[in-house]
């Protein structure tokens, strides 16, 4: 049986082998990376350096001190983000460096925060992130978001236990759902891709102009563009480094038409943005737009999210998950997108990948709204999949094919 440090040390040298796909001579910036896990990201580092890092820039992160700030910060400063961080990060996408980013934070850390202020804050770190994300969005750098547990998201998934075993529980989970439990991780990951690919394959040869979603509280057409492209666990840069940009994963996504969404989708579990959680909601479409809303929890943290920009409020991407997916045989809910939207179908308001579009990445900003794509500083996945959810894709000629029948693929 492995040892805690040995059992940190594989899943270290998997998210930087199979996930980013560090090379040789690459720095390697890391984001939000949380104080309490201090340990794990020495021997991320120790890792990269040994695989050949040039240099790895840690951009820490602690849930205590973020609180502290949005209790006791002046109004006026929420409107400001680092620049320090978003200008060393598009050199480093400039000069092809890697990328990772952290996830883990409290998913309630900032109830009862003014919302004003969180509106603010999220505003203000997209904007300064919004030309990174473009070299993110078009797979223009390797990158990789993978999870490390913190206090706050333990307690929340693991409410009864004490904090630390609440911690060492989700390390559990985490490991077992990026497949460390098994012999050989690199190996199950290589044969979980191949399965993966022959959905998307089915998928891309299918080329449906439109999934017809039913399930309760969900009656929702998605038009699908012309020559979209389907994908799944593995991703390539310009460069030809492949890379796997979410440990885990489970899905199979492209993108919809911006303008062609209509009906009503009800969530089938919550959804957490920025320290706050919105649950029980509904949205209505019509032309690609939202154009009402409800929800029992967070409705005004879900408003505000929907006037970000004008793109947030139309989709920009559509994901196919099996309701027998690991992470939701695991039972858990976890408060936490990366894994919660791996175990349910979902879709995602905001901007669209340029790379589920055919030559989507050489297009401009116009061509690409012509073609259907969203553009959007935010990009938000809500999970709407249950074991009573049904799609049908409808073909060219207008018939319509099953894709999905109780919450499990038809093909």
């Amino acid at each position: 049986m492995k040892t805690s440090n040995e059992k940190l040390q594989a899943y270290a040298e998997l998210l930087l082998r199979k996930g980013v796909n560090l090379q040789a001579g690459q720095r390697l910036f890391v984001r939000k990376a949380p104080v309490e896990q201090v340990e794990f990201m020495r021997i991320l580092a120790q890792t990269a350096y040994r695989m050949g890092a040039r240099h790895v820039e840690i951009f820490w992160a602690d849930d205590r001190i973020t609180r502290t700030r949005f209790e006791l910060a002046p109004d006026d400063s929420f409107n400001e983000y680092p620049t320090h961080q978003t200008e060393a990060m598009v050199e480093g996408a400039k000069r092809g460096d890697a990328f990772m980013a952290i996830t883990g934070a409290n998913p309630s850390l900032l109830d009862g925060i003014d919302s004003r202020r969180v509106a603010d804050a999220v505003r203000a770190e997209n904007q300064a992130m919004s030309e990174f994300r473009s070299y993110s969005m078009r797979n223009a750098v390797n990158w990789l978001v993978a999870a490390v547990p913190t206090s706050g998201w333990a307690r929340t998934v693991f409410p009864r236990l004490a904090p630390e075993k609440a911690v060492q529980r989700l390390w559990e989970h985490i490991f077992r759902l990026c497949r460390l439990d098994l012999d050989d991780p690199i190996e199950a990951w290589e044969e979980h891709a191949t399965e993966i690919a022959g959905r998307t394959d089915y998928l891309n040869a299918r080329q449906y102009q439109a999934l017809h979603y039913r399930g309760p509280g969900t009656d929702l057409m998605v038009g699908l563009p012309e020559r979209h492209q389907w994908h799944g666990v593995g991703s390539r840069t310009p460069k030809g480094v492949e890379f796997i940009p979410n440990m885990p994963t489970e899905e199979v996504f492209t993108l919809p038409h911006s303008r062609r969404v209509d009906g009503t989708v009800t969530a089938t579990r919550p959804l957490a943005i920025s320290g706050r959680t919105i649950d029980g909601f509904t949205l209505r479409f019509e032309g690609g737009r939202v154009v009402d809303m409800s929800a029992r929890v967070g409705e005004d943290s879900l408003r505000e999210t929907l006037e970000t920009d004008p793109g947030a409020a139309r989709l920009g991407e559509v994901a196919l998950v099996p309701d027998s997916s690991p992470v939701s045989r695991s039972g858990l809910l976890f408060h936490n997108t990366l894994f919660d939207e791996n175990a349910s179908c979902h879709l995602a308001l905001g901007r669209a990948y340029r790379f589920c579009l055919a030559d989507g990445e050489q297009l401009s900003g116009d061509e690409f709204a012509g073609r259907g794509g969203n553009s959007s500083m935010v990009h938000y996945d809500f999970m709407i999949g249950s074991a009573e959810l049904h799609i049908d894709g409808e073909t060219a000629e207008g018939s319509t094919e099953a894709v999905f029948r109780s919450g499990e693929w038809a093909f």
